[in-house]
């Protein structure tokens, strides 16, 4: 049993994204390579929303890819998305999806590039008309662990991904960061981690906001890798884990007009340490893990904080708050790999002596937004690794260089980080 513990304290070790809480220290480091390369491919760009043919709401994080390619995008909280397509793929179709709505197959170019709204709808069949043809979830689950080796890449892969990660002091963002890496995707049968390029990057942060500390996240690009269960199974599932887990199946759904499993996990009742709890959708033909999202257990808020906290002034308690994790893999000739990943991390931090807390809201997330097949025996150099431990620096650059991404894709920030971006750069500017 102690030896099922320190593996379960390892592998929570390895998969919850650390934080820093010490005095503010301005950085600049090699990782953070702020130069602009001239842009050699010409591409238009369409701007818009997804939403909800009846509610009118918006669908957050809809995936777009553009046919024929490997080219994708994403909504952002509000619905909103920016995608952008080199001229030699001008005339494929867009297919916008989402879970639990029917797909729907767009030609952008009847569109009016700036102020496109897609309306998706709800299946009108009943999603309780999907039989369930397995025995009970928990086999379901194990059914999707054997399967990996069939569903996942078998091949190495190059990754063009955008990053970013906002950090919030109660309703105020204090920091953004926003990065384009390279990530060299392992096999999903390839036990070796992933490996990170950093490309370009930007970061501001209104210090003056942060009190005496800041928060110093730990990983970063990293840490939206680490999560992804089907290329570390073993971390989320494996034998000294699986049987301290509880798995239902709930109203099953569908997503690109395929059915889905959904099960809903949680730890067992007698587990006393923090583990996570759930679901999952699964694809009702492959088996596949389509998408997940999850929260760790906080419960237990000391235990909970000995998993996050790497450093902290000794006067400071700090109190987990949140731990919200979600993953999508999307489809490509019946093989299924990363797309998108996001953890959402909250924490209140007291101090001795002190009236009022402090409480921190913390976002990373990654979207993967074109990727090839590695065909020779080539790698990220060593040098150029963006190491795990690694905290992206403060660049001069700001928020400021419209053409600053090019031809990449993004997520499109929320108005509130938008207007959050003006603020602080406002802010910077006086204080120089």
């Amino acid at each position: 049993m102690k030896n099922k513990d320190r593996f379960l304290k390892k592998m929570l070790n390895r998969l919850v994204a650390c934080v820093f809480l010490t005095l503010i220290v301005f950085q600049n480091n090699g990782y953070a390579n702020n130069e602009i390369v001239q842009d050699t491919i010409k591409f238009k760009q369409y701007k818009g929303k997804v939403i909800d043919s009846k509610s009118k709401k918006p669908l957050v994080f809809a995936t777009l890819i553009v046919n024929n390619t490997n080219i994708s995008s994403i909504t952002n909280t509000q619905g909103e998305f920016l995608l952008k397509i080199p001229t030699d793929y001008i005339n494929h179709r867009v297919t916008i999806s989402f879970l639990g709505y029917t797909s729907k197959v767009i030609d952008f170019n009847d569109l009016n590039e700036s102020d496109i709204v897609i309306k998706l709808e709800t299946h009108i069949e009943e999603l309780s008309e999907i039989k369930i043809n397995i025995e009970d979830a928990n086999s379901l689950v194990r059914a999707m662990l054997k399967s990996r080796g069939d569903n996942y890449f078998d091949f190495p892969t190059s990754m063009t991904a955008f990053y970013r990660e906002t950090i919030k002091k109660r309703r105020n963002y204090v920091s953004l960061s926003e990065a384009v890496v390279e990530v060299n995707k392992q096999a999903y049968t390839n036990s070796k981690n992933d490996l990170i390029k950093l490309y370009k990057a930007r970061k501001n942060t209104d210090y003056n906001k942060l009190d005496t500390i800041t928060l110093k996240l730990k990983g970063g690009p990293s840490s939206t890798l680490k999560i992804d269960v089907m290329k570390n199974p073993l971390d989320f599932f494996g034998n000294e884990i699986f049987d301290r887990y509880q798995f239902n199946f709930e109203t099953s759904t569908k997503i690109d007009d395929k059915p889905v499993y959904v099960v809903k996990f949680k730890q067992k009742k007698h587990i006393k340490d923090p583990l996570y709890y759930g679901k999952l959708f699964i694809d009702a033909n492959s088996f596949a893990l389509v998408s997940t999202k999850f929260h760790l257990n906080l419960e237990d808020k000391k235990e909970a904080s000995r998993l996050f906290v790497v450093k902290k002034p000794k006067k400071a308690t700090v109190i987990p708050t949140q731990a919200i994790y979600q993953i999508n893999y999307r489809e490509k000739n019946g093989k299924w790999h990363f797309g998108y990943s996001r953890i959402e991390l909250g924490f209140k931090i007291d101090y001795d002596k002190r009236l009022f807390n402090s409480v921190y809201n913390i976002v990373m997330e990654m979207a993967i937004t074109d990727w090839e097949e590695i065909t020779e025996n080539t790698t990220i150099k060593f040098r150029d690794r963006l190491k795990p431990s690694v905290i992206l620096s403060d660049e001069v650059q700001g928020f400021a260089d419209p053409k600053f991404w090019g031809e990449y894709n993004v997520i499109e920030p929320e108005k509130p980080i938008e207007n959050a971006i003006k603020k602080i750069q406002k802010q910077l500017e006086k204080n120089k």
